[in-house]
This record gives structure tokens, C-alpha cells and sequence, in this order.
């Protein structure tokens, strides 16, 4: 799970570490929108194409966002509103660099064998990776198709827009299950819980290994009846399910949402206690689940 900061940072052993920079760091500064009529028709054409792409920012990660050493590549735009999030300048389709698919996918295959020898890949993020989903979709097919192990991080809330196709190019689903209730899902995120639910019966029947990711949120997410309703949603794909990640919320976003300008509903939301989180995590075993 991004951190939301463009600089270097540092984050707990446990996480593994991370090398992080802005979009200039993979092809160059692209930012610049044309100022002619025809110069920005054939930009938007582009985007429609996936010939380019808005990039918030990228990092090297071992241990999360998937298996081994990962180019974790973060995309801006997301139709969802979480409160906790990591990341609100990714929200609207301001804040980044325009870049070539081409750029992309060149910068990640010179990781290949750094990929190979730690069983790691490429993982899209953001925001939500599928708002673009041509840019997506073109720099995925082109990695899996050179070898690379991909994986795609989402709230599944638009997953109708993967064909069956594009199921076959990616390797592994870190989906977010927000919430296992519809009213709190809605509250947490602005949206409608069901299209997450549709999407991981669709993994689950096409096969497609997932890893479940739960924030737990004191006060929002933590009811025990919504956690019940997300042990008993992800349940239902256990067979495909190859873990679950209870993540305790900590508010590392908050300083981003006051420098956007933006209300940050969970100032004064305390993490939850480790007692809580592991009470949580031992809902998920229960029902025979991997979990962490």
C-alpha cells in the first residue's frame, strides 16, 4: 500500500524497502500539455489508445505489492473516495506525468533479471490502475507477454473493464475488499460495494490467484458484523484466495489531504490496537484463510 510520498522513503523492516521517485524517474517530463487545438486532439486520441498514460510515481518494493523485487507503478485517477487514503492527489487526473507506454514498458523490462532472481514483476497501481484502462492495458499485455510476472492492485469497482483476455495477461489480483457492508462501504469510499463483490466471482471462476487486502479502521471498518461480512465475502473465493492482508490504518496520508486543501475525516482515528488487528486476523483463519 502507497505511502502517497513522492520523495525517497524509509518504511519498517517488515515492509521491505523501497526506492521511490516521481514519473520523471522512468521516461522524463512529459507534463506538458500542448497549447494548440490539434496538438492536444492528438493527445487525447493517445490517451484513448493507451499510446500514453498519466503516471503519479513508481518504486522498487520487496515483500509487498506481490512476490519479490516489484516495479510498483502508480497511476492517477480513481472513481472512489476512501477516507483513509494514501494518495488524494491521485484522486483527479491532475497530478503526475504524461508518458509513452512505450517509455514504460522499455524502463520495466531492463528490471527482468532483477525480476527473475527474486520471483518479483510489475505491479500496477494507484489511484485505481483500470481508470486508464487503455494505458493499462498496453503496458501489462506487453510485460506478461515478455515474461514478466504482472500484478494489478484494485478495488475491483471497475473490473467489468478487463476482458477475459486481459485476465489471461495478469498474474495475480491484490484486491481491496473495503468493506463487507453496503452502507459502510459507501461511507467509506462514496461507493457502491457490489461491483467488487461481482469482480473477485469472476477471478475466483476464471481461476486467477488473489491476495485480499482489509484496513482496518477504528470507528469505520472495524464493526464486528462488517468484518464478519468481509470474512464471508472473501470466503467464497477461498479457493483462489493465496492470502489476506489485515492492514492497520495509520494516518501517513493525513499531512497530503491539509496540503491539497482537502477535509481529512479521520484526524483524530487512533490505529488500532495490535490486540485488535490480530482479533481480526484470527476471524480470516478461521475460515481456513492464509493471513498476515
Amino acid at each position: 500500500m502507497s505511502d502517497g510520498i513522492n520523495s525517497p522513503v524509509v518504511v519498517a523492516p517488515s515492509e521491505g524497502p523501497r526506492i521511490r521517485g516521481t514519473a520523471e524517474g522512468i521516461g522524463g517530463d512529459h507534463s506538458v500539455l500542448p497549447d494548440d487545438a490539434e496538438g492536444r486532439g492528438k493527445l487525447f486520441a493517445a490517451r484513448r489508445t493507451g499510446d500514453v498514460g498519466l503516471v503519479h510515481s513508481w518504486e522498487l518494493v520487496t515483500a509487498v505489492d506481490g512476490p519479490g523485487t516489484r516495479m510498483t507503478l502508480f497511476l492517477s485517477g480513481c472513481p472512489l473516495r476512501c477516507r483513509y487514503c494514501h494518495n488524494p492527489d491521485a484522486m483527479e487526473m491532475r497530478t503526475g506525468t504524461l508518458e509513452t507506454a512505450e517509455d514504460i514498458i522499455a524502463k520495466v523490462k531492463r528490471y527482468r533479471a532483477v525480476f527473475r532472481a527474486s520471483g518479483g514483476g510489475l505491479t500496477i497501481s494507484g489511484g485505481e490502475p483500470l481508470f486508464q484502462i487503455a494505458f493499462a492495458r498496453r503496458v501489462f499485455t506487453a510485460c506478461h507477454d515478455a515474461g514478466i510476472h504482472v500484478a494489478v492492485d484494485t478495488s475491483g469497482y471497475l473490473g467489468s473493464r478487463l476482458t477475459d483476455t486481459d485476465l489471461d495477461s495478469i498474474d495475480l489480483f491484490l484486491l481491496d475488499v473495503k468493506s463487507g457492508d453496503p452502507d459502510t462501504y459507501r461511507r467509506v469510499t462514496g461507493r457502491e460495494l457490489q461491483p467488487t463483490i461481482d469482480f473477485g466471482d469472476r477471478l475466483a471462476a476464471h481461476g486467477k490467484k488473489i491476495w485480499i487486502r482489509f484496513v482496518l479502521v477504528p470507528g469505520l471498518t472495524d464493526d464486528p458484523d462488517n468484518v464478519d461480512k468481509v470474512c464471508d465475502i472473501v470466503s467464497r473465493w477461498s479457493d483462489s484466495v493465496e492470502r489476506v492482508e489485515v492492514l492497520p490504518f495509520h494516518n501517513m496520508g493525513r499531512d497530503k489531504w491539509h496540503e491539497l486543501g482537502m477535509h481529512y475525516s479521520l484526524e483524530d482515528t487512533k490505529p488500532p490496537s495490535p490486540e485488535a488487528t490480530e482479533a481480526v486476523r484470527e476471524k480470516f483463519r478461521a475460515r481456513g484463510l492464509t493471513v498476515y
